[in-house]
Formats: structure tokens, C-alpha cells, sequence
């Protein structure tokens, strides 16, 4: 089955992926969106039912392929179709900041669990940020090998800007190399932190 919303505004492509999904018990739907908010709402929501999408860029427009098979689940976080609107934002967007490589006070390790959870949760929630910056300890998680690295490639990959502390990960002795994301410097952080819309922090 092929959905043409091309032109469209959202949330439409994401109810009509939806209705479509929903009469369907297993299989393949092909969703064809003509700008880069259609694609990544109608990606989050087909994910957050238990699907599987490939995207495909072709020209002007984007193809997703959604895969459903029988008795998917649809995650926890999952929010309503009609949730899924496009908003044009008006200064510098949702902005994380990660300032630790633990979440909370307490016991380091049971911190370390937290904000693993925290970073792999951040792609199933809306509107997605538009930029995270690490920095202090923070920077151990984009210049070490470990755990939570893939999850901050991902957001990297859905077109999350991930920036790093330059004097942090000299300070750690990592030798200026980040493994994810670029290094920025104290100007730049404090620059986007006035600009945005919004930043939001676990800690």
C-alpha cells in the first residue's frame, strides 16, 4: 500500500500513516512526504507502534517504508497521532544539556543506569531537540567508548547537532578526539542557551 502526502501539512501524514496501520494486521506501507518534519514525525510515530521504517531520498521527497509485523507493540511513550504537528519554531528550539556522566545525586552507578534510560528515551518524545551539548563530565559519553555512544549516534543520525566541551575533553585528557558530534567552546554554548526556545536538563 502506497500513501501519496505530498503537500500535505502535518500532522495529516501522520494520521493517515495511522488509519492505515491500524487495518493492517501485518505488512508493508510505503509513506511518501515532501519535507524533512513529515518524514521525521511520520518516522517517530510508525516506531513508536512497534514498526520498522527505511527511508529512502528521492529528489524533492522522501519514501519511508513502514513495516508492521503481527502483534507489534506499541512503546510506552507512544503519543496520539494528532500530537504530531509541524510547528515552524520561532528562535533557537528544544536545546539538552548534559553536564555528568551520572543522572542525580546518590550512587554513581544506579546514575549511570538513569541516564542511559534518559538518553535512549529522548528519541521517543516530542519535539525532539534540535541540538544536546556535553559538557564537565558529560563529555566522557561522546569521547569513550561505551554503552550509551550508539543512542548518541542515533539522535545524530535523526539530525540532532551533537556538540562536545573543547576545554573538557582536554581537561579529561581525551586529546581533543570526540568519537560523536563536534567540539565547541564556552561561547557557543552560552550563545545557544540564549537563543533557545527551551533547554532542558536531568539533572
Amino acid at each position: 500500500m502506497i500513501i501519496d502526502c505530498k503537500g500535505l501539512q502535518c500532522p495529516e501524514p501522520v494520521l493517515r500513516t495511522r488509519d492505515a496501520l491500524s487495518g493492517i494486521n501485518s505488512g508493508v506501507l510505503e509513506v511518501v512526504v515532501d519535507n524533512e518534519a513529515s518524514k521525521s514525525n511520520v518516522e517517530r510515530f510508525s516506531r513508536s507502534q512497534g514498526c520498522d521504517v527505511s527511508i529512502a531520498e528521492e529528489g524533492s521527497h522522501y519514501r519511508l517504508e513502514i513495516t508492521k509485523e503481527a502483534g507489534a507493540q506499541q512503546s510506552p511513550y507512544a503519543r496520539s497521532a494528532e500530537e504530531y504537528a509541524c510547528d515552524i519554531p520561532q528562535g533557537g528550539g528544544l536545546m539538552y544539556v548534559i553536564s555528568s556522566n551520572t543522572m542525580g545525586m546518590g550512587d554513581d552507578e544506579l546514575g549511570w543506569g538513569l541516564l542511559q534510560t534518559y538518553i535512549q528515551t529522548i528519541k521517543e518524545v516530542f519535539p525532539q531537540p534540535s541540538k544536546i551539548f556535553f559538557y564537565n563530565s558529560g563529555v566522557l559519553l561522546t569521547s569513550r567508548q561505551s554503552g550509551i555512544l550508539r543512542y548518541i549516534k542515533e539522535l545524530e543520525e535523526r539530525g540532532v547537532e551533537i556538540f562536545s566541551c573543547g576545554t573538557c575533553i582536554d581537561f579529561f585528557n581525551n586529546n581533543d578526539k570526540v568519537l560523536v558530534g563536534k567540539l565547541t567552546n564556552m561561547y557557543d554554548i552560552m550563545d545557544s542557551m540564549v537563543r533557545a526556545d527551551k533547554v532542558v536538563s536531568p539533572f
